[in-house]
């Protein structure tokens, strides 16, 4: 079992750590090299044209939107879908891929952050005091590291088609809505969203083939019958 655990964590530590390099390499190419290019000076076009069409309606509408994706917001719901997953399921896996895929997310984008000090749009900004960079967006990173791989649940065990497809709508179009308000109140360039995504995307990917598709921790979190069956699926979580 030790020896298990520790195999483990050795694959993910690798994963995550090309994960950084990933960003990392991505950031410092938009920083360093294309920092002048037209693409670059158009998204910039874009934080100016968001900052000028602002109205008082838009901006509650933003704080809510980027309110999900702050650490206390996603802290508390993984720590609810994560219990009720076991409750409801009576599996450890998806719970653990859950927080894998979170967390993972998180400790990628604050080694990246810290190397990559991109300053923010020089846009007034609604949100102030904000202690990280610009480079990548943790909101949106965070934001999709919780519902897309939530979604990815809903498709692996759900089995009532209607259900499932609302579930992955809703869930999916979250982190855009957070990167959507993040953009608008002058917090990130458009390429800090796009690298949060595909931190998100990445972390998702290590925690499923870690801890879902019959990985190293497949039997740890066994309990019983075939997990990876969705077909197995309990009635509790939409079959039928």
């Amino acid at each position: 079992m030790k020896a298990r655990l520790a195999r483990t964590a050795g694959i993910v530590a690798v994963l995550l750590a090309l994960d950084y390099l990933v960003l990392l390499g991505v950031g410092l190419l938009v920083t360093k090299v294309l920092d002048h290019a037209a693409g670059l000076t158009a998204e910039d076009e874009i934080n100016e044209d968001l900052a000028h069409n602002r109205t008082p309606q838009l901006n509650d509408v933003s704080y809510v939107l980027s309110g999900i994706g702050n650490t206390g917001a996603i802290v508390g719901a993984l720590l609810v879908v994560a219990v009720a997953l076991v409750v409801a399921m009576r599996k450890w896996r998806p719970s653990i891929f859950l927080v894998l895929a979170v967390s993972g997310q998180a400790l990628v984008f604050l080694f990246v952050q810290f190397a990559v000090r991109r300053p923010r749009p020089h846009v007034h900004r609604l949100d102030n005091g904000i202690p990280t960079s610009s480079y990548p967006s943790g909101h949106t990173g965070a934001a999709t590291a919780l519902f897309v791989g939530s979604a990815l649940l809903i498709a692996w065990y759900v089995r009532r088609r209607w259900l499932r497809t609302l579930s992955i709508v809703v869930l999916v179009s979250m982190p855009l809505l957070v990167a959507l308000g993040r953009l608008y109140r002058g917090a990130h360039h458009l390429t800090d969203l796009l690298a949060a995504y595909l931190n998100g995307g990445i972390t998702i990917t290590i925690a499923a083939g870690v801890i879902l598709a019959r990985g190293p921790l497949a039997r740890f979190c066994q309990v019983g019958g075939d997990e990876t069956d969705p077909s197995r699926a309990p009635e509790t979580v939409g079959a039928g």
